[in-house]
């Protein structure tokens, strides 16, 4: 049986902890877009190696992506499962999300490694400030998303999740959506577009 959900009476007409959420996530989307504005503007001006389309492994990373949408439909499932007061089911859903999402991450681990050993480091050239710098910063958004979701699964273990609370849920899914979508963007510019960069860019009378 469903927990009758309290309404909340706000000027906005909005959720307060919702509509801070989208302040959130807007003021987050504009942080993206500057580092992926940087990246643009600097891509194929690196004057040393290595460069995009010799480090770059697209199937590689094709399947994190892959591993990373996968994640945000076990977030739905979590929240219908949460809205249906299916304590067993939203728990098995998000920790089923923070594990893909803890995929992703060891995808990512390894090729920073794997770059790494093939002379790809976050001082070596422009390409490796900017895709060091943007790739993190999104990982360590995963990896936050990762700790919110286990913390949920963790109250949802102590009863504590169910339709009444299932804003919980519901906010943590618009940050892990949020997350996702920007990672298609990066994947696009940086490994699907930028892997066709070999090298600096001549530069006229230079």
């Amino acid at each position: 049986m469903a927990h009758a959900v309290e309404q909340e009476y706000t000027t906005t007409g909005l959720n307060h902890r919702k509509l801070l959420m989208w302040v959130f996530l807007g003021s987050d989307c504009l942080f993206f877009a500057s580092l992926i504005a940087t990246y643009m503007v600097y891509r194929g001006q690196s004057l040393v190696g290595p460069y995009p389309n010799d480090i770059i492994d697209v199937p590689v990373t094709t399947i994190s992506t892959f591993v990373l949408l996968m994640s945000s439909f076990a977030m739905v499932q979590a929240l219908a499962a949460t809205n249906a007061d299916n304590r067993k089911a939203t728990i098995n859903w998000l920790l089923a999300t923070a594990l893909l999402g803890s995929i992703f991450i060891g995808f990512q681990i390894v090729e920073f490694n794997t770059f790494k050993n093939e002379g790809l480091t976050l001082g070596g050239n422009l390409f490796g400030a900017s895709f060091f710098t943007l790739t993190g910063f999104h990982g360590a958004h995963v990896t936050l998303g990762i700790i919110w979701l286990l913390a949920l699964a963790i109250l949802g273990m102590k009863g504590r999740i169910n339709s009444k609370t299932a804003l919980d849920v519901e906010l943590c899914g618009l940050y892990w959506h949020f997350v996702d979508i920007v990672w298609i963007v990066i994947f696009t510019l940086l490994y699907l577009i930028a892997g066709f960069d070999v090298g600096p860019v001549a530069i006229p009378g230079g």
